[in-house]
């Protein structure tokens, strides 16, 4: 079955031109020019991937985003016409898999695209339906549930995923370049601070010094989940 991708933008040449990259390479799109009429869509039959407009009249990509983020983790890749590093972070901290700055390649497009649908299909079994539990910590894949000293908390689906990855392979040292192939499915180009971004939202959330683990930086080579 082909894949079916929701493009949500309020230029109609970019959803036209983008729809029509895709659909070159086997997927089935559908339009929206708003967050409003996207978000109906999506609530009424989910696509394999949404590509979503940041700035948008009404509700811009980063509220729609959050919504979709409160009901579905299926992957989203903005799009923006600002190449600066605060809408970048913003939209990997709300949840977003991906982003692609105006104007863009089609073949970077397309490659992005492939790359998100792949990984999102094929984490790993293991991970995805297995639960692992560290002291004051289990993570649970089958429905992204973490439990952190006995509460429920919130954290967006990548966080998931790397402190998932990181506590299942305990006291190994992993490259950002490692971690984002594993995680976001291909080398973001370099992007190497998306990583340095997700871990320091968790360090956030999960430091304690009572945990009996952490999250270390190894200098001069990336990350890895200490465990005592």
């Amino acid at each position: 079955m082909n894949k079916k991708i929701f493009i949500v933008d309020d230029d109609e040449n970019i959803r036209e031109l983008i729809s029509l990259y895709l659909t070159k390479e086997g997927y089935v799109t559908e339009l929206y020019e708003s967050g409003e009429k996207g978000l109906e869509a999506f609530k009424a039959n989910a696509p394999d991937l949404v590509l979503l407009d940041i700035m948008m009249p009404g509700i811009d990509g980063y509220d729609t985003l959050k919504e979709i983020r409160k009901i579905s983790t299926v992957p989203v890749i903005m799009i923006t016409a600002k190449d600066e590093t605060f809408d970048k972070v913003l939209g990997l901290e709300l949840g977003a898999d991906d982003y692609i700055v105006k104007p863009f390649e089609p073949k970077e497009l397309t490659a992005r695209v492939k790359a998100v649908i792949r990984r999102y299909q094929t984490t790993d079994k293991q991970e995805i339906e297995g639960v692992v539990s560290v002291p004051n910590l289990t993570i649970n894949m089958t429905d992204y549930n973490i439990v952190y000293h006995g509460e429920t908390i919130e954290l967006p689906p990548k966080e998931i995923e790397l402190l998932n990855y990181l506590v299942t392979h305990p006291n190994r040292v992993f490259t950002r370049e490692q971690l984002l192939d594993h995680i976001w499915g291909y080398d973001f180009f370099g992007e190497t601070r998306t990583v340095d971004v997700h871990i320091k939202r968790l360090r956030e959330k999960l430091d304690q010094p009572e945990n009996g683990w952490e999250i270390k930086t190894v200098w001069g080579v990336g990350y890895k989940f200490k465990l005592d």
